[in-house]
């Protein structure tokens, strides 16, 4: 049987382009076809798996594969390991916290049981003794605040001309006067919205169930004044926010109805900082139309330090125009793309190995930080320990980028990391510099998570509101405050605050001390 194959050089020139061209444009296809199925099988990981993070066991074998009827059949000869011991938690419901006010009910047998059949009394052996928990629904009551009025019925006032006829004591100072709201009331409403995540209409419709109308806009109304009443806080949080060795950035979209000149579907965001002094730590939330990179350059002028962010490039362009600001990168961003590209793979290997050298860098950070060494101590033993690791990454990701598709996952991750790589070892210059921005990034999620519930602000003033009791509820927490409590005395002293030494005593470090 004879061959039927062409051979291209036998072919005129016309022929071998047009075949040419058809292998071009081919190979095209094929390249876009593996794109687009990387594209979708991340997608389905990301609907239908775990969302967290953690690497499978590739090297596991199928529980069924010749190779693991083989491995069992012929186990090689291995060496002992000593296994550290652990402590087995002890099975069966968590104990109640104690703190929580008990109250006793005793089941006793009747009198007449305790007398025994021989006529003696019984006595008490032990006893038995299980709890549960009851809860009351909540209730609510009012203050009826009472003044007495007092007037002269002789002279009428005309013996003391200076002062009133009519004499009454002051009314207390509040922070939203002739309003039914009180601290506690206004405290509760916040929490429940910005911590969490009941919108304004069903904080109303549980307000009706316990007996009182209180109107979304009412709510709406008191968020809008307590936020104008703290702004010479709120300035002063800005402020304190700069004065740190670290500023770390992140921005998120929210839909915010009513802005002039632009469509009610139009994205805009949410710019976040978080900063300051380590023992006073400020989470700062502030609303913007755009993601435009003049929004992070207006917030951080004036200030010099490390400026921690992901690869968005607006960070880069307002730190051109800031002299005394070093950026520093995001290593879990990094790690995200090689978490992605192993999730889009058949052969997951290559990416789980830049993940690997990455997860080398946080188990170093974490063992020097548990060893609670001094910070020149720390600086110098980090960088030591951490550049071979560093430069084998390197080394693997240069060799890796000559070998891959820049357009595939994997070839995007390895070009972020190292277009990135230089503010991505920046961290090693400052003890206060961890390898990632996760710690903003956790302080914006409680607002990516009520952003599912109330799903947009119905003004620009609401927006701006709204970022100013997350600033309060996040920074209390993260300098280990509980929200609720900060937020009563806080609204409570606010009326009395006038100069800023008193503003300054209502941060949360100094509210509970003044």
């Amino acid at each position: 049987m004879q061959s039927t194959a062409i051979k291209l050089d036998t072919l005129n020139p016309g022929v071998r382009n047009y075949i040419s061209d058809l292998e071009k444009e081919a190979n095209e296809y094929k390249i876009k076809y593996l794109e687009l199925k990387e594209r979708y099988d991340l997608l389905v990981y990301k609907k239908y798996a775990r969302s967290a993070e953690e690497l499978s066991n590739s090297g596991q074998q199928p529980l069924f594969a010749e190779e693991a009827e083989q491995t069992i059949q012929a186990e090689p000869e291995t060496e002992t390991q000593k296994i550290k011991s652990y402590t087995r938690k002890k099975p069966g419901r968590k104990p109640i916290d104690p703190n929580i006010p008990r109250v006793e009910e005793i089941i006793d047998i009747p009198e007449s049981e305790k007398i025994c059949a021989c006529g003696a009394q019984m006595s008490k052996i032990g006893e038995e003794t299980s709890e549960k928990v009851e809860i009351i629904p909540q209730s609510i009551f009012v203050v009826k605040t009472i003044r007495p009025k007092y007037a002269c019925r002789c002279c009428e006032g005309t013996e003391d001309e200076e002062k009133p006829t009519v004499r009454i004591a002051p009314p207390p100072p509040v922070i939203i006067p002739r309003s039914i709201a009180s601290a506690s009331l206004l405290s509760y409403v916040m929490i429940q919205k910005y911590q969490d995540h009941l919108p304004f209409y069903r904080q109303e419709i549980q307000f009706q169930r316990i007996g009182i109308e209180i109107s979304r806009q009412d709510m709406s109304n008191w968020q809008q004044q307590v936020y104008e009443k703290l702004l010479p806080l709120f300035n002063l949080m800005k402020k304190t926010v700069k004065s740190g060795p670290v500023i770390q950035m992140d921005e998120t979209t929210v839909q915010v109805m009513g802005e002039e000149g632009r469509k009610d579907t139009q994205k805009s965001y949410m710019w976040l900082a978080r900063g300051g002094p380590p023992e006073k730590t400020v989470v700062l939330y502030e609303y913007r139309k755009t993601r435009n990179a003049y929004h992070a350059r207006d917030f951080l002028e004036g200030y010099k330090g490390y400026l921690q962010t992901d690869g968005y490039e607006g960070y880069d362009a307002a730190v051109r125009e800031s002299p005394g600001i070093i950026h520093v990168g995001c290593f879990a961003h990094a790690r995200r793309k090689f978490f992605e590209a192993s999730k889009s793979t058949k052969t997951p290997q290559s990416a789980e190995e830049g993940i690997k050298h990455i997860r080398k860098l946080y188990e170093l950070e974490t063992a020097l930080r548990n060893e609670n060494l001094d910070e020149n101590k720390f600086l110098q033993k980090r960088k030591e320990l951490a550049e071979p690791i560093l430069a084998a990454f390197r080394s693997w990701l240069e060799k890796r980028a000559n070998e891959l598709l820049p357009s595939a996952l994997l070839g995007k991750a390895v070009a972020y990391t190292l277009k990135q790589w230089d503010k991505l070892i920046a961290y090693l210059e400052s003890p206060y510099l961890t390898p990632d921005n996760n710690a903003c990034e956790n302080a914006i999620r409680p607002f990516v998570l009520g952003r599912k519930n109330w799903l947009f602000n119905k003004s620009p003033k609401g927006a701006e509101s709204s970022c100013g009791m997350y600033s309060l509820i996040e920074t209390a927490k993260q300098n280990g405050i509980e929200p609720l409590k900060y937020l009563r005395v806080l609204f409570e002293k606010t009326p009395i605050a006038n100069s800023p030494e008193d503003w300054e005593t209502l941060l949360p470090w100094n509210i509970f001390n003044s």
